[in-house]
């Protein structure tokens, strides 16, 4: 919404309008009392500036209307271009251009026209004292709409450097909200497998101490080190990545899913991986992606199944990949697969291939997890 106050130039254009008042009384020396009806004049004209913001239209008819009065009351002359020229301004500025030529043209045809009835030679009537008339005023209607194209130009560019600011903004945080989901399923994964892994040897070493096999014992310790060392690893390039400090660990994908599973078959239960097709050659997003479902769905299993073993089945062909992960543990139960974290996981990271994800109970029994990930138009 435009502001409708007189600004500056207005005041200034309304003292002009004083101004050019004063000294046509002034050269004229006109009575006393024409002077004071001069004076109102200019005082109502530069009163129309101070509002023509608010009503353009209809200050250029008051004032129109006030230069024909001023005329037919024979006072001092001040030409129809001056007291009319700063309402033609504000209103062209005002958006009114149509209507500030209207009026301009108006006045020079009714000046024509009085004067030619006056008797006034017809070559001094039309000749140059016309033209300057109405070159001053398409000058100044001109002059007002070009400083109105501006001043919208001027504002639309700073409408779209706002706009621009903020998509960028918009863009950052959703960047850092990818960015913290992402780190957010990496911790998750890591740890949460490692906590597992950890309670599943301990429980077993503490078995071992009570039965007095001190070779169980170590077998469980040297699992649990081992498990921790490479979640500290991987927490330490998590943590390296938030402060962009040092280089980045490389991302586990298929080549460590045997490192994966033997960790989890340390602990006692057996797990089958089966790797078909030519994975070796698939893009790193899609091996880390399997490797993360992996780790998930074997941490379930230890945590909730009940199971004494998991089938894991990666079938890769030149469209698509197959991840199945089975196991015969006692399944959803009445009340269904509960979505934590862990599933939700998951589903985002297979999300962001384009694949999805099959929850549920398995033929025959135990659990199953099954992942669809297409391979066209993944890049490494």
């Amino acid at each position: 919404m435009q502001a409708t106050s007189p600004t500056r130039t207005e005041a200034l254009l309304a003292v002009a309008v004083l101004g050019l008042i004063t000294a046509a009384v002034v050269t004229d020396d006109a009575s006393p009392a024409r002077a004071a009806l001069a004076y109102v004049f200019g005082v109502g004209w530069a009163a129309l500036l101070l509002v023509a913001r608010r009503s353009p239209v209809a200050a250029l008819l008051a004032t129109a209307a006030g230069i024909l009065c001023y005329y037919a009351l024979d006072l001092p002359p001040i030409g129809l271009a001056g007291p009319a020229a700063a309402v033609l301004y504000v209103a062209a500025q005002r958006g009114r251009v149509v209507a500030a030529a209207a009026v301009g043209g108006s006045l020079l045809v009714v000046s024509v026209a009085a004067r030619l009835i006056e008797g006034d030679d017809i070559s001094v009537v039309i000749g140059a004292e016309l033209g300057t008339e109405a070159a001053l005023m398409l000058a100044v209607i001109t002059l007002g709409d070009a400083v109105r194209n501006r001043r919208s130009l001027r504002a639309a560019l700073l409408r779209q450097a706002a706009a621009a600011q903020e998509e960028r903004r918009r863009e950052a945080a959703l960047q850092v909200e990818a960015e913290r989901l992402r780190i957010a399923r990496e911790l998750h994964d890591t740890l949460g497998h490692t906590m597992s892994v950890i309670t599943l040897q301990s429980a077993v070493a503490r078995e071992a101490l009570a039965d007095a096999e001190p070779g169980q014992v170590e077998t469980a310790l040297a699992a649990i080190h081992s498990v921790s060392g490479s979640a500290m690893a991987e927490l330490r390039a998590t943590l390296g990545t938030l402060r962009r400090a040092g280089p980045r660990a490389p991302v586990p994908g298929f080549a460590q899913l045997e490192t994966l599973v033997d960790g989890v078959r340390r602990g006692g239960l057996t797990v089958d991986l089966r790797v078909d097709g030519p994975v070796d050659a698939l893009p790193t997003v899609v091996g880390s992606t399997v490797y993360r479902i992996v780790q998930e769905a074997l941490t379930n299993v230890v945590r909730h199944a009940r199971a004494t073993r998991v089938v894991v089945t990666v079938r890769a062909t030149a469209s698509a990949l197959a991840l199945d992960v089975v196991d015969d543990g006692r399944g959803a139960g009445a009340d269904g697969v509960e979505r934590g974290q862990g599933l939700r996981g998951m589903s985002e990271r297979v999300a962001l291939l384009g694949g999805t994800v099959d929850v549920g109970d398995a033929e025959g029994g135990g659990f199953r997890v099954a992942v669809r990930l297409p391979l066209a138009g993944v890049v490494t």
